[in-house]
This record gives C-alpha cells, sequence and structure tokens, in this order.
C-alpha cells in the first residue's frame, strides 16, 4: 500500500497544554524541543475586555536535493524524478490568552512537515477539518495546577514537532511520521510538584468518530534531568470511509481512512523519551512501538506493528548565533500494514543541522542519510528508478523568519 506523506502532517500543542496549568504566559513556538535554536518570542499586546494577549508566528520556506529519485517512467520509492526543487514550509499566526480563569489559542496557516527517506510536498491549509484553522481552543485554568481544554488540540504522542522551527532539525523521523497530529477533543492536565499528566479524549486523526484516547506523564528529577511516557489507542474502531487528514493534493473531505491506512487510526501506541541537558548541550534518547489488532471491519487481516527508536542531540556554541542539532534513528516495520515506507521495511537514519540564528532570522541546512537493511516484504520497491536502492540522501537549506 501506498501512502503519501504529506497526509502525516505536522502537529502538538501538547507543551502548551502542559504549561497552562502552571498558568504560564509562554507561546508555544517559544518551547522548542530543544535548547540551541530559539522559536519565536511573543509579542504583548493589550487586547481591552479580554485582557493581555500575545503575538507570535513565523514563516519558512527550503530547497533541497535528493538521491534515490526515479525517471519519467518509474518514480521507484520515493514516488518522484525530481531530484532538487524548493517548497514553503510553514507559515503560522497565533494569538493567546494564558492567563485568567478562560483562556484561548487561536493558530491558523499553512503547515506541513519533511520525513526523512520521503519526497518534499506542498504544504496546505486543507489538512484538517478545522481548514487553516491549526490549532483553537478554550482553556479553563481554575486553579494553577488544573486546566481543561476543548476544540482542535494537538496530540501527546511523541517528542518531535510538527512545526519545524520548533525542533533542531529539519528533518523528521520515523517515529514522528506514525504518529498522531492535530484532532477535536478534550484535554485535562494536572500538575503536583515535579509530576504533570495530562490525558486528551477526541476524535484521534481528526476523524470525527470520538474514541481516541491519549495521556502523558511528565516526571521531573530536576532543571536538567526529565521523563516522559506516552501512550494512546482507539477505543473501538473507526471506519473506512471516515474524513482524515488531507494534503495539498487531496483536500480532507476527500481523504477517507481507507485511502490513508486503516492500521494508524484504529492504532495502540507506548513509548517515552527522556531530556538530559549539561550547560549548552540537550540529549534526548526517545523509544515507541504502535501495533494495530486484526480487525476484519477495516480491513486489517493480521497484527501489524512500527518499532522506532531515536537518539536527538542539540548544542549551542556559547552566545554565538551557531547550533548544531542532530538524530540517529532506527526503525522496524512488521505485519502487512503500512507505516513507514514499505510492509516490512528496516533501517538507519541519520540527520545533522548546522543553524545561524540572529534574533528573528534564521538560516539552517540539513543533511539526512538513510539506509535499509531491508526494503520490505517480496515485492517491495527500493529508491531509484529501477526499484533497488537501499539508500536516499536528502539535501535541505532552510530560511525564515520568526516573532
Amino acid at each position: 500500500m501506498s501512502l503519501d506523506h504529506s497526509r502525516t502532517p505536522g502537529r502538538r500543542n501538547r507543551t502548551r497544554l502542559i504549561a497552562a496549568s502552571f498558568g504560564a504566559a509562554i507561546s508555544l513556538c517559544a518551547l522548542q524541543s530543544a535548547q540551541a535554536f530559539n522559536g519565536p518570542s511573543a509579542i504583548k499586546i493589550d487586547g481591552g475586555p479580554l485582557g493581555p494577549l500575545q503575538l507570535s508566528g513565523g514563516a519558512d520556506g527550503y530547497m533541497y536535493a535528493l538521491s534515490g529519485t526515479g525517471n519519467s517512467t518509474s518514480g521507484g520509492l520515493l514516488g518522484t524524478d525530481k531530484s532538487t526543487g524548493a517548497e514553503f514550509m510553514n507559515g503560522q499566526i497565533e494569538v493567546q490568552k494564558t492567563s485568567g480563569l478562560v483562556q484561548f489559542t487561536i493558530q491558523v496557516g499553512s503547515n506541513n512537515s519533511l520525513t526523512l527517506g520521503t519526497k518534499p510536498t506542498a504544504t496546505s491549509v486543507q489538512t484538517f477539518s478545522t481548514g487553516p484553522l491549526y490549532a483553537g481552543y478554550i482553556t479553563l485554568a481554575p486553579t494553577k495546577n488544573f486546566s481543561i481544554s476543548v476544540g482542535q488540540i494537538g496530540s501527546l504522542e511523541g517528542y518531535e514537532s510538527g512545526i519545524d522551527w520548533n525542533n533542531a532539525n529539519v528533518l523528521t523521523t520515523d517515529l514522528f511520521y506514525v504518529e498522531n497530529s492535530q484532532s477535536r477533543g478534550v484535554s485535562a492536565t494536572y500538575t503536583m510538584g515535579p509530576v504533570s499528566a495530562s490525558v486528551t479524549f477526541g476524535d484521534g486523526f481528526d476523524t470525527g468518530v470520538f474514541n481516541f484516547l491519549q495521556g502523558l506523564v511528565t516526571y521531573s528529577f530536576n532543571d536538567n534531568n526529565a521523563l516522559s511516557v506516552f501512550g494512546a489507542t482507539n477505543l473501538g474502531h473507526t471506519g473506512l470511509l471516515a474524513n482524515t487528514y488531507g494534503s495539498a493534493t487531496t483536500p480532507y473531505n476527500q481523504s477517507t481512512v481507507g485511502s490513508y491506512g486503516a492500521n494508524y487510526i484504529n492504532s495502540t501506541m507506548i513509548g517515552g523519551y527522556y531530556s538530559y541537558t549539561h550547560g549548552n548541550l540537550n540529549l534526548v534518547p526517545e523509544v515507541q512501538y504502535v501495533y494495530a489488532k486484526p480487525d476484519q471491519k477495516v480491513g486489517i487481516s493480521k497484527f501489524t506493528s512500527n518499532f522506532g527508536a531515536a537518539l536527538f542531540a542539540d548544542y549551542a556554541f556559547g552566545k554565538s548565533p551557531y547550533s548544531l542539532g542532530g538524530w540517529v534513528e532506527y526503525f522496524s516495520s512488521n505485519g502487512p500494514g503500512f507505516w513507514f515506507l514499505n510492509p516490512g521495511a528496516q533501517g538507519y537514519g541519520l540527520s545533522v543541522t548546522p543553524t545561524w540564528q540572529n534574533k528573528n532570522l534564521f538560516v539552517r541546512g540539513d543533511l539526512g542519510l538513510l539506509h535499509l537493511t531491508k526494503v520490505g516484504y517480496a515485492g517491495s520497491t527500493g529508491y531509484g528508478a529501477n526499484g533497488t536502492g537501499r539508500n536516499q540522501a536528502t539535501f535541505v537549506v532552510e530560511a525564515g523568519v520568526l516573532f
């Protein structure tokens, strides 16, 4: 089965939901997943009767070069004969109210991501059921330790963010690829000392079928060490005709579970990551396992699963405008379901990203190398026009502005 990468869009306002429980006046975009690359700092504005508001956002794009492409006759595993090009990545504007009993978040714009081993695709405002509304929810925070949010919210799954400037690397991993994204629902967060716990119930994968449960627990040992464990599961099953994430070529109302992949929507996931910081260095190992049980009603004939493990690193060169991010990954798909690249695909990946950032402007490159130890089950297509290649390289130069 083939899956358009653009149908696994960027995600996660997880950090903001947790921050709300502290009453913190922080923009999600300022809470990047690694230290060295700084997201936009919110502009404080007077909201009149609404009280103090915060405005932030950004826009970026990239040029790319790919190996492993096909030709006009056969696109190979990448599904394209285009080895160079340029794409707009993300354009987001966010308004938040982060104080008082009633708070809210509105984030609109065009969103996209690029996973190593897949082809670049166009950004889109027709990915979600809410159109260009990437996130939009109301939060009630009756105490500094408890909050509850309702609306279009982010997933609790995984470490990487779907807004690329929240990550130290442009390219994302297999772990990111198989995770949930924005969806409608209700999320509650409670903190007690070093422990923070969040639970979300909603229509996982934005299907409109409310049967998906997610959870995240974080324990902060100190300022430099924190452990996060997350999980998610479909409590019933979501049929093949339900709508799910669209893309630049297929709008949400024309994209269905059947064409997207029933094993994603009807899956159970468990994972965790540990963040360690020492001076200017941040290290984050992550492991994740997702599986789908046999369900003839939605076309899952046999048990199928995907395992991923990654180590993220980010280093800031003192007070200079330079930093270096990187990750290594291992992934393995099992069973007949498509999870990443091919059913049964296994391999390793590497990404290295040097970054220059001066206040609101940034430029960075990303060199990604992927090697398939197993292309997939018999008959699976590899890279290149002849479909036998096991290696793929992606080079990206990205530039953007944040505010």
